[in-house]
């Protein structure tokens, strides 16, 4: 279970880790034995991320994904770990349409989930709605670069910034992100002397998933850390243990031993007391 002893992550020790350039660390999870083992490695920040439709639910996008999905995730990640600073992940279509629907939507992840923050994806055309809910008193995370809600539009998942007038959109919505009142922005597959860039004029912490080592902190999802999604791995993701080999080659042998009937043996299942079992016998007229 989580570790008791470990205090509650604040806002304000994330502001004084990034002060005394400690680096923040961050995962996105999605269920409650995974959270558990965040929770007892001590990460700062934890996001049930939309990107559960793709390595939970298998689609191939995040757009499926809707709040009501996420809930019951962001609960059970909540229950496993209850000292890191929770992050629930505006879906797609709950803050696009109106600053209203993007705070009632912050307000539920924040009353149903218990989560610390919101994040949402979008540059200074999101400002209005970040202020919105900041004002609501959520604090609220921006997402710049890569933004898989709007990947049609990007061209597909591949690093945005390479050129200066992208470069530059994305330093200006950084900018008009902080003006809006995030308390923090990742920056997802952005190259890396941008990301350091932006680093460098920030008031507040900047997240890199992908953007180099110049960031205050960085960000992994759970599954790509531990060669747990089958479908391709980002170059951004290292795998820090092969738990899908592990747990692949684990089912194999349990296919094997079940059809070679070496697998239960005796304490790997109950029994009866004899005189029990004959009283049985009797009961049903065998």
């Amino acid at each position: 279970m989580a570790d008791t002893k470990r205090s509650k992550v604040t806002l304000g020790m994330l502001y004084e880790k990034m002060r005394k350039a400690e680096p923040i660390t961050m995962i996105t999870c999605y269920d409650f034995p995974m959270a558990d083992l965040v929770e007892k490695a001590g990460v700062d920040m934890v996001l049930v991320g939309d990107s559960m439709g793709m390595t939970i639910l298998g689609y191939d996008s995040t757009l499926p994904v809707t709040q009501d999905v996420m809930m019951p995730h962001v609960q059970a990640v909540r229950r496993g770990t209850p000292n890191s600073w929770l992050i629930g992940d505006m879906p797609y279509m709950t803050y696009q349409p109106s600053v209203e629907t993007a705070i009632r939507c912050a307000g539920r992840f924040m009353a149903e989930g218990a989560c610390d923050a919101v994040k949402l994806e979008g540059g200074a055309e999101m400002a209005d709605r970040m202020a919105g809910i900041v004002r609501s008193g959520i604090p609220c995370m921006g997402h710049l670069g890569l933004t898989p809600q709007s990947v049609s539009a990007l061209g597909g998942y591949k690093v945005q910034g390479k050129g200066a007038l992208q470069a530059k959109k994305i330093v200006d919505d950084a900018r008009a992100l902080e003006d809006a009142g995030a308390y923090s922005i990742l920056l997802e597959m952005v190259p890396d002397r941008v990301c350091e860039l932006i680093t460098k004029r920030a008031g507040i912490p900047i997240i890199s998933l992908g953007s180099g080592l110049h960031a205050h902190g960085q960000l992994l999802i759970f599954h790509d850390m531990f060669n747990l999604y089958p479908k391709f791995k980002p170059k951004m993701a290292k795998v820090f243990g092969d738990a899908g080999k592990t747990i692949g080659d684990g089912l194999k042998q349990y296919v094997t031993e079940v059809t070679t009937k070496q697998f239960p043996q005796a304490e790997n299942w109950f029994t009866i007391k004899d005189d029990e079992y004959a009283e049985l016998l009797k009961l049903v007229g065998d």
